[in-house]
Order: C-alpha cells, then structure tokens, then sequence
C-alpha cells in the first residue's frame, strides 16, 4: 500500500478536527448555561472562553488561508458565541470552510499570508495546517479535562483513524454528512 499524498492527508486532518469539534459541542450542549460559563481551572477561565478562543483563532487562520485580510480584527470580540448551541453551528461552518480549503489544496507548500497588523507572515501551507490542528487538539484537551467537572461525561476523541471503530463514528459521520469512503480513497 502506498502512502496518501499529503493532501489527502491535509483533508483527513480536517475532517477529523471537525468531528472532534462536532463531537466535543455535541456534549457541551447538554450542559445547563451555568455549567457552560462556570468559572473553572484552565488556560482560559471557562468551557464557554476556551470553545469560543478555538472558534476565533480558527477564523483568523481560516480567513488567512482563503486569501482574506482580517487578521487582528479577529479577535475584536473574544466571545463571539454566548451558547453552546451558537458555537455549534458557527464551529460547524468553519470546519466546512476548513475542509473544503484542504480539498482544494493541491500544493502544500503553497505561501499562505497572514495578517498580523503591523506586518504579514508568510507561512507554508502544511506548516500553518499542522499548526492549527495542533491549536484546536490543545484546547479541546482543556475543555475535555473542564467537562469531567460537570453533569456531562466527556466524549471519546480519538478514535477517528481507528477502522475498529467505525460504529462510535457512524452516528456523528451521518450528522456530518460524511461517510468513510469520504475520508480514504482506497474505499470509494
């Protein structure tokens, strides 16, 4: 068997990233808005600040990979979203606008700009991808780590590339709108 080129990897990436998300927000939307925005011991002092920070760097990345100009502007508003419910449709947007970048990739070694205010950035494609995802796994772990203090269990998150594990992401697949052979071409 051969190895994926690197941008079927890139796109796998997303995918991923995006399920954990989805299945992340998916458990925080069964948390009362008490427990959503309870002050807790982490990076960012809450469930509701660390989710909302992921989502706004993640526009920020997301917009620079588009071609967009925002840069700073990104962060004007640190709380975007005040629900769970709210954070769940606007991550869900952003993970498809993620994975449709990566799709299209065909050069990942591409230049990406990335507006930093006072200057741009200029980034390798695959370089700037792997840093995001490693962003997003971080403050997921966060969030993770805060759930196993409230009513909710946190939920599995890595068993995405596990092929034994193909039931725990059917059902979240099918909300997403995936199936496996989206993910790995041997099975189309």
């Amino acid at each position: 068997m051969s190895a994926y080129p690197a941008t079927v990897y890139f796109a796998a990436q997303a995918r991923n990233n995006a399920w954990a998300n989805h299945r992340l927000l998916k458990a925080c939307a069964r948390l009362s808005q008490e427990e959503f925005e309870a002050t807790r011991t982490s990076f960012f002092p809450s469930i509701k600040a660390t989710l909302n920070h992921i989502l706004v760097v993640g526009r920020f990345y997301v917009d620079a990979m588009e071609g967009g100009t925002l840069g700073p502007a990104a962060f004007a508003d640190p709380l975007p979203c005040a629900t769970a419910a709210e954070l769940h449709r606007a991550q869900g947007e952003l993970d498809r606008r993620l994975l449709a970048w990566c799709e299209a990739l065909d050069d990942p070694g591409r230049i990406v700009e990335v507006h930093r205010g006072t200057r741009i950035q200029r980034e390798r494609a695959d370089r700037l991808l792997l840093h995001c995802f490693e962003h997003d796994i971080h403050h997921r772990g966060q969030v993770h780590a805060m759930l196993s203090g409230t009513s909710v269990k946190p939920p599995q998150l890595d068993e995405f590339f596990s092929v034994g594990e193909a039931p725990l992401r059917a059902g979240d697949f099918a909300e997403l709108g995936w199936t496996e052979a989206d993910i790995w071409p041997e099975t189309r």
